[in-house]
């Protein structure tokens, strides 16, 4: 969610779930707030089935799910909801493929996946349902795309991810699904790639600087953000041990991540032991020539949008 132009914002608190759970399946249809499965107390999942009236804040039961299942995928279709894939009390992948009818209030099985597969990621456009990756029965991360066509009530199979991967956060940006992240394993995936819908090719971007399991990832005014998240060792530090971090990385769908150079000025007071805004640069740029004369530090020279031929000096004491 991006902010800007002062507005406020805070917290809403609603009525708890009837049933405790996690790795629910949530989907929001027409004011209600749908919360599907997911795992118990008893750390089994569950069918339950369990609905918010967004207008009366009051929750009510529906009918159980068919297969009882964790973390699956949801997708709103009209007045259906299509829960797709997940694990079963056998902590095995499932391929069902279930629509709760929300005029009727039942259920429906739907044509099941090809293969078994959970932490499928799943995006609609006009009517289909898109469903890729996976982790199926043997563990091994998958990188089948599949689209899944409601009038035939059939799968049918699209050109493979370049990275398989399982539980990525996929995105619909015009006739393009974006895959960001996702795992393989315990291990974090970097890969941010782009699947064209009308010719059926992918296409890699720069992937993640930062391997990150669980990170929270959105689309916003053409950019795509990845938000903190597990930070994983690397090659290089293969011995250091995970650690949750701050870390925010932005790519810019239209014109890919081009240099942005600061005029950011801070400086650190010994005084009050802490970091200070000081007047901004009247040029950003980075990579430029810096140089302390008496009571003058020069910033000469850098990059912004290619080589600069700024000169500038930040006063070190006032009245200079």
């Amino acid at each position: 969610m991006a902010t800007g132009g002062g507005r406020a914002f805070g917290w809403q608190v609603f009525p708890p779930m009837p049933t405790c759970r996690v790795y629910g399946t949530v989907a929001y249809q027409d004011g209600h707030l749908l919360v599907l499965g997911g795992c118990g107390r008893a750390g089994l999942p569950l069918d339950t089935a369990e609905t918010l009236d967004m207008a009366s804040h009051t929750w009510l039961a529906l009918a159980p799910l068919p297969t009882a299942r964790a973390g699956a995928a949801a997708v709103v279709l009209g007045k259906q909801v299509l829960v797709v894939g997940g694990v079963d009390e056998g902590q095995s992948p499932v391929a069902a493929v279930e629509a709760f009818l929300a005029d009727e209030g039942r259920w429906e099985r739907r044509a099941t996946l090809p293969q078994a597969a959970m932490g499928v990621a799943t995006v609609e456009r006009d009517g289909m349902v898109y469903a890729l990756g996976g982790m199926g029965p043997d563990t091994t991360p998958q990188a089948q795309v599949r689209v899944y066509e409601p009038r035939r009530d059939c799968w049918l199979s699209l050109p493979s991810m370049p990275t398989p991967c399982y539980g990525a956060s996929t995105f619909l940006n015009g006739n393009k699904i974006y895959v960001l992240g996702g795992r393989q394993g315990k291990l974090p995936v970097t890969a941010f790639e782009a699947f064209d819908l009308e010719a059926r090719t992918w296409t890699r971007h720069p992937s993640l600087p930062s391997r990150r399991a669980f990170a929270g990832c959105v689309m916003a005014e053409g950019s795509v953000f990845s938000l903190g998240g597990l930070q994983q060792p690397g090659p290089h530090n293969f011995y250091s041990r995970p650690h949750f971090v701050n870390t925010v990385e932005m790519f810019d769908l239209e014109h890919g991540n081009q240099p942005c150079p600061l005029g950011s000025v801070e400086g650190f007071s010994l005084a009050r032991r802490r970091w200070e805004a000081l007047p901004p640069m009247p040029t950003a740029r980075c990579s430029c020539s810096s140089l302390q004369a008496g009571p003058r530090l020069f910033a000469i020279g850098g990059v912004a949008q290619g080589p600069s031929q700024a000169v500038e000096a930040l006063c070190l004491r006032d009245g200079v």
